[in-house]
């Protein structure tokens, strides 16, 4: 195998003519979600601003899982001029060698003044979850080097098994009742929702919505699912293309009285939500009508749910036309704003019109379509 890293030389430099690469102690790269985490301790203190007037380098070697070839390069970089965190760069090898670097979005921490730790998602080094082997490459230039210029740990390829991350639930973190409108301080965002799905029409609007790359939020009817969930395949369609499952409960009643009979049908509209799509806990909560109390919504959040309110209301459950649900919308949005259509419930034709033209119009506009746990910022769980 040909080691690939190079090394940013530096005039000036202070390096001593009998220096060698820095030893790597130790090397771990695993899966973390939809993550990639690389650690490595080194045998002596470093610093990663000074490696490139120093004329080193470090770097992770991404090979290919037969045959190891180096399929490319990840190295650590100093902080940009007036940051502090460290950077990493990211370099596709082929055969004529290492092609131009760009630095990837990357979270890089160190416990202490030998180690560092770099989180990155395996698509920024054009990884779609496949197992590979890697090595870390600590090098030095030659000349200031004498000897051994690079050093690789472990010295023979290690093999990273990967997996496609399966999303399974979300937390439902900041206020319990959001009723949108403030949520997207800055961001010209937007979040589409859907209620009383699934229903016959809801593929219809999964295709308008994957044709035009918008994400949105589904809350369901739990008892709906085994009927117009196609076993399961319209909640993990749902999942795939981006979209969020919310809890709308098991047979729509008002639940604004909380207690034992609020609780059984929001856990069972849960659980055939997990069933559906094989392990996915929803985080957030709709009440059927928008009928909530305090006690509902302190009942929703001790369960693990956000209580969704909307402050865009076309009302197209009551049918007004299709020019009225989108001149509604449209002339409402704002910043940080939740919609609140229908998926289900009755013929939903004049919401699937309506669509289109609100999203160009708004997307015209400056606005961003987002799910609700985006717009709230709330993390995503993955195995």
């Amino acid at each position: 195998m040909a080691v690939i890293a190079q090394v940013a030389g530096a005039a000036g430099s202070r390096v001593r003519p009998d220096a060698a690469p820095i030893a790597v102690d130790s090397a771990t790269l695993t899966q973390s979600g939809r993550d990639l985490v690389w650690t490595v301790d080194l045998d002596a203190p470093f610093s990663p601003a000074a490696l490139a007037p120093a004329q080193r380098s470090l770097c992770l070697l991404i090979e290919r899982r037969r045959g190891g070839v180096v399929a490319g390069q990840l190295c650590v970089l100093g902080p940009p001029r007036g940051g502090r965190s460290a950077r990493l760069a990211y370099a596709p090898v082929t055969a004529a060698g290492a092609g131009p670097a760009s630095v990837i979005p990357a979270t890089v921490a160190r416990a202490g003044v030998r180690s560092l730790t770099a989180t990155f998602a395996a698509a920024a080094i054009g990884n779609r979850y496949q197992t590979l082997r890697w090595q870390v490459s600590s090098a030095l230039a030659d000349p200031p080097c004498a000897g051994a210029c690079v050093t690789l740990f472990p010295a023979v390829p290690a093999l990273a098994p990967l997996h496609v991350p399966r999303l399974v639930g979300c937390t439902a973190t900041g206020p319990p009742l959001v009723n949108g409108g403030s949520m997207a301080a800055g961001r010209r965002e937007i979040a589409l929702t859907f209620d009383d799905g699934p229903w016959v029409q809801t593929p219809q609007f999964l295709v308008l919505l994957e044709r035009d790359e918008v994400p949105a939020t589904f809350f369901e009817i739990g008892r709906q699912i085994s009927e117009y969930g196609e076993d399961g395949a319209i909640e993990r369609r749902m999942l795939a293309d981006g979209d969020m499952i919310g809890d709308h409960t098991w047979s729509h009643p008002d639940v604004a009285g909380a207690g034992a009979f609020a609780d059984e049908q929001i856990e069972q509209a849960a659980a055939a939500i997990r069933t559906a799509t094989g392990g996915f806990t929803p985080c957030l909560f709709r009440a059927p009508y928008g009928d909530v109390s305090p006690a509902l919504i302190a009942e929703a959040r001790s369960l693990g749910f956000t209580t969704i309110q909307w402050d865009i209301d076309p009302r197209d459950w009551a049918l007004p036309g299709v020019t009225e649900i989108e001149t509604n919308v449209i002339d409402n949005a704002r910043p940080g704003g939740i919609v609140e259509l229908h998926d289900g419930g009755g013929d939903r034709s004049e919401t699937l019109a309506a669509l289109p033209d609100i999203i160009d119009t708004l997307r015209a506009r400056g606005y961003t379509f987002v799910t609700v746990t985006q717009l709230l910022g709330q993390t995503l769980l993955y195995r």
